[in-house]
């Protein structure tokens, strides 16, 4: 009964200083971690910093346990023999997690996406919050959190917004067939060009494009930095407008010609008589 009592005592003991040591393990870890990300914060750029702190993150725990595990007395060639094994049964139970996974690896490396980036999944747009090993956070436009498979970003069709460091927007603005087309193209090419953020190459574009129903169509192309194309298109197209006005260009109404049978009944009477 004292043996019994000896050996419980020291199972318990020894539990303790593994839990002690993993505590341990990780509180080192997360110290490097915050180390390396101060010290390399202003020689990297912050997607491939996030991947180097987790890589030596997981690194120092993973070879931890290994320590731990080789400290018990445990013969690792069973136990890689006996994960094995389980690795198969665990695979086949969970082919979208390791499908996650593998492409969680390969967007590391490929990298078609990096934090902060404005991105499109799907149906999915807005921020690219953080990029997991097996999932992907992106904070929409409304301020949702949306968690993302890693498998689905890297299959899908991506879209990024930021990528490149030029975008394009357009507008048509359509002017009565009254107005003076040339005046009006004019107005638009000065407003433009007093834009600070209007790129000059590429060159803007004001033409007119299709003479509609009711308006002659001028059709404009502006090159604006990536960050900066949303605000200038929203801003830009309202400046348009004002000035057009203070010039007598107006933005025509649809228009239609309606006619009534009693009306037509009434001329067509009236032009047959004598």
């Amino acid at each position: 009964m004292i043996l019994d009592t000896i050996v419980y005592g020291d199972t318990i003991l020894d539990l303790l200083w593994i839990a002690v040591r993993i505590i341990i393990t990780v509180l080192i870890a997360k110290v490097v971690a915050i180390n390396i990300k101060r010290s390399l914060k202003d020689r990297m750029d912050r997607d491939r910093l996030e991947i180097t702190t987790k890589v030596v993150y997981y690194t120092i725990i993973i070879i931890a346990v290994l320590l731990i595990v080789s400290d018990l007395g445990i013969d690792l060639s069973g136990l890689l023999v006996a994960g094995g094994v389980v690795g198969i049964v665990i695979g086949f139970a969970s082919q979208s997690i390791v499908g996650n996974l593998i492409s969680g690896i390969f967007l590391m490396f490929e990298r078609p996406i990096k934090i902060g980036d404005q991105l499109r999944v799907d149906d999915i747009s807005g921020f690219v919050e953080d990029i997991h090993i097996v999932s992907t956070i992106v904070r929409t436009y409304n301020g949702l959190y949306v968690r993302i498979p890693n498998e689905k970003v890297f299959t899908g069709i991506i879209t990024n917004y930021v990528t490149n460091i030029a975008r394009r927007f357009e507008y048509v603005v359509g002017i009565r067939y009254s107005d003076d087309a040339d005046q009006a193209v004019e107005i638009i090419e000065d407003l433009i060009d007093e834009q600070p953020f209007a790129l000059k190459n590429p060159s803007p574009q004001v033409f007119v494009d299709n003479l509609g129903d009711n308006s002659v169509n001028l059709h404009v192309r502006i090159w604006a930095p990536a960050t900066e194309w949303y605000t200038l298109k929203m801003e830009l197209l309202w400046k348009i407008k004002k000035t057009l006005e203070e010039n007598g260009i107006e933005i025509p109404f649809p228009q239609r010609v309606v006619g009534f049978a009693d009306e037509l009944r009434k001329r067509e009477v009236g032009d047959a008589e004598p």
